[in-house]
């Protein structure tokens, strides 16, 4: 299989490459040049499945023989060993017809252990194999980065650079990261906000001359593509415990960067059959405004009591531009360029196309409050405030009652005291047991301004693998 860019004007990859480059050389992201297709009867097949093997159904193509299938196969069921639940990723129910799909039951408490967990896997085979060494630099709004950690600290070929809005992630996520003290391991606390981080990360992707001569820079954030691939598994996983594929799931994502529902639209042209996918926001609204409303603008960053979606510029939303656009990589390249600089609306022709299957809803603090108490009274179940923007955005969009409707529970309560203590609930949720011992750990952090010469100064003056 090859990777192309969604601005048109880079080599094609193949998934090898592909895992070790950010963005592409044009700035666009690389997407697959055609996706795999699964018959209904094929997927229906796959009904009794264990998540490892599901995976390697789904995961195998992308790769293109890049990997001999008992290697991958090997990675696939080694990435999911440390997670706490041996379904990997259960359903619970909320009300009829209303689910759950907990996405935190991995090693940092979040959806994106999922994701990274596996290509921290997939990178300690490639570089070995190849014995390089590389460089990833990381931008986190607070789960990306403890995942990236996890995911890749066992790694000798690897140094880890993981930039945060230095005092605006949860106190859990910050101990999370800066509690890992391996050599190779870095946190870089930036003076601003989480787009400034991911600015930074974008700018020494797109210049990587401050890196020496013997290093690549390789992306842990979504813009990789082995991180989308990853997650299209658990849309399969949830539609077949529900009776899929002969019946139609709809799925409700709390989302800031767009990857996690990416990855359900990319199901859903596999051959799943998704009713609808809900793009829950919350203030930081541009998905919703444009999915609503074709108002692609962008307005200034707020802070919320969901922090990991406080995301003003939603990288992965070009992947899906691209083929709202029919795949028009100058079209694309002309209207992102145009973002950065004014405020733009899709043509008419892609607007509907993204209202085909997407739908979208944005909750603000006091109503995700709400709903948390709501919900914990209504069933016991005590939600994350990521996950309760999910929930609520579910009933607001819903289309069809009848059709069973999945949250993506994205992130442990735990990790968000704050917004569940104001919803009512007595205490602070307690960490699961292999985390008891986490505030009584030694952090290690550097805070930097938000300067990139700076940033680009540690990177290089740390480098050890």
């Amino acid at each position: 299989m090859k990777y192309i860019s969604t601005r048109g004007q880079a080599p094609a990859l193949n998934f090898e490459e592909v895992l070790l480059t950010g963005l592409a050389p044009d700035g666009g992201l690389y997407v697959p040049e055609q996706l795999p297709q699964f018959s209904v009867d094929e997927i229906a097949g796959w009904a009794a499945l264990s998540y490892t093997d599901l995976a390697f159904k789904i995961v195998q193509p992308f790769v293109g023989g890049c990997i001999p299938d008992a290697d991958l196969k090997a990675i696939i069921d080694d990435t999911y060993v440390d997670f706490r639940h041996p379904a990997i990723a259960p359903l619970v129910q909320l009300d009829k017809n209303e689910w759950v799909l907990e996405l935190f039951q991995g090693p940092t408490l979040a959806f994106k252990d999922f994701a990274l967990q596996m290509l921290g896997r997939l990178l300690d085979y490639v570089l070995e194999r190849k014995q390089q060494k590389v460089v990833i630099m990381g931008a986190t709004s607070g789960d990306t980065g403890s995942a990236a950690i996890q995911g890749c600290k066992r790694c000798s070929n690897i140094d880890i650079f993981i930039l945060h809005p230095h005092q605006r992630v949860s106190d859990v996520q910050r101990k999370q990261m800066t509690t890992v003290t391996e050599s190779n391991i870095h946190n870089i606390a930036v003076e601003g906000n989480f787009d400034d981080c991911q600015s930074m990360v974008k700018a020494s992707f797109n210049d990587k001359s401050f890196l020496p001569a013997d290093r690549q820079l390789v992306a842990v954030n979504s813009i990789n593509w082995a991180r989308i691939m990853a997650q299209i598994v658990y849309y399969f996983y949830a539609a077949l415990a529900l009776g899929g594929p002969h019946r139609k799931v709809a799925f409700s994502v709390p989302t800031g960067n767009f990857g996690d529902i990416y990855a359900g639209y990319l199901a859903s042209k596999m051959g799943l059959p998704i009713d609808q996918l809900v793009v829950a926001t919350n203030k930081n609204d541009i998905l919703h405004r444009c999915i609503s409303n074709n108002d692609f603008s962008k307005q200034p960053l707020a802070h919320t009591l969901s922090p990991s979606m406080d995301i003003v510029i939603s990288s992965n939303f070009e992947r899906m531009l691209f083929d709202c656009y029919g795949r028009d990589g100058a079209a694309i390249k002309d209207l992102m360029e145009r973002f950065q600089t004014e405020d733009v609306q899709i043509t008419d022709a892609a607007f509907a196309n993204v209202r085909d299957l997407f739908d979208s809803h944005a909750v603000d603090d006091e109503q995700t409050v709400k709903t948390i108490a709501e919900v914990y009274a209504a069933s016991g179940y005590l939600l994350d405030p990521h996950s309760a923007i999910g929930v609520e955005a579910a009933r607001a969009a819903r289309r069809n009652s009848d059709v069973p409707m999945v949250t993506m529970a994205t992130a442990h309560p735990a990790k968000f005291p704050e917004a569940v203590m104001k919803a009512g609930y007595p205490h602070e949720p307690a960490l699961p047991l292999h985390m008891a011992d986490l505030f009584d750990l030694p952090e290690r952090c550097t805070v930097l301004p938000n300067d990139l010469a700076k940033v680009h100064e540690f990177v290089v003056d740390n480098i050890t693998a």
